[in-house]
């Protein structure tokens, strides 16, 4: 099988403010991972207790795509693989636009700039659809989040920028960004 192209988007059980602060990302506790695999042209979600059948996804990886995953989604799935997720080959779409546009902006901003369309939901609403046993707002908001994560990096890819809002002005600035379309790390094990 070729190596696939993923996007990846995870939604945590709990909150920074339930494990002590930013700086404790990885005791965080995942409750769904959402997935969009190139090979399948398919979105895949994996709840907690099913993370398991994420491994041959990852192993085959050519690159993860996400928004954040460095600082979040990576670190907090740390624990739940015997392989080194930090190793996969991944883009994240949040530090290239840091890196390019010299500051974070939001998913939801980006969404609406840039594909007319706006996420379903926040972080702590994903928490407590889960608290609230809420599966399918869960599976759906996550999805979501992975959605317009690939259509951003294949937008991203196709025109070679993406549009960003100025902090404190309506002006809208071409930011350019060349995104590779793989990346070459470590040994996952």
């Amino acid at each position: 099988m070729n190596k696939d192209k993923l996007v990846i988007d995870i939604e945590t059980k709990n909150t920074f403010a339930d494990v002590g602060g930013r700086d404790q990302v990885e005791k965080l506790d995942a409750s769904v991972v959402g997935l969009y695999s190139y090979n399948r042209d398919q979105y895949l979600h994996f709840k907690e207790g099913e993370f398991g059948q994420l491994v041959p996804y990852l192993q085959n990886a050519a690159l993860v795509i996400g928004f954040g995953i460095n600082r979040f989604d990576l670190p907090v799935l740390k624990k739940y693989f015997d392989l080194n997720v930090m190793a996969l080959p991944r883009l994240d779409l949040l530090e290239e636009i840091e890196l390019a546009y010299g500051s974070r902006i939001s998913l939801d901003l980006l969404a609406k700039h840039n594909l007319e369309t706006r996420k379903t939901a926040h972080g702590l609403e994903a928490v407590k659809f889960y608290q609230e046993g809420r599966w399918e707002e869960l599976i759906s908001y996550c999805l979501q989040d992975v959605k317009i994560t690939k259509e951003l990096y294949d937008l991203a890819k196709e025109q070679k920028f993406l549009l960003i809002p100025k902090k404190d002005s309506d002006e809208i600035i071409k930011v350019a960004l060349n995104l590779p379309e793989l990346i070459l790390h470590n040994s996952l094990f």
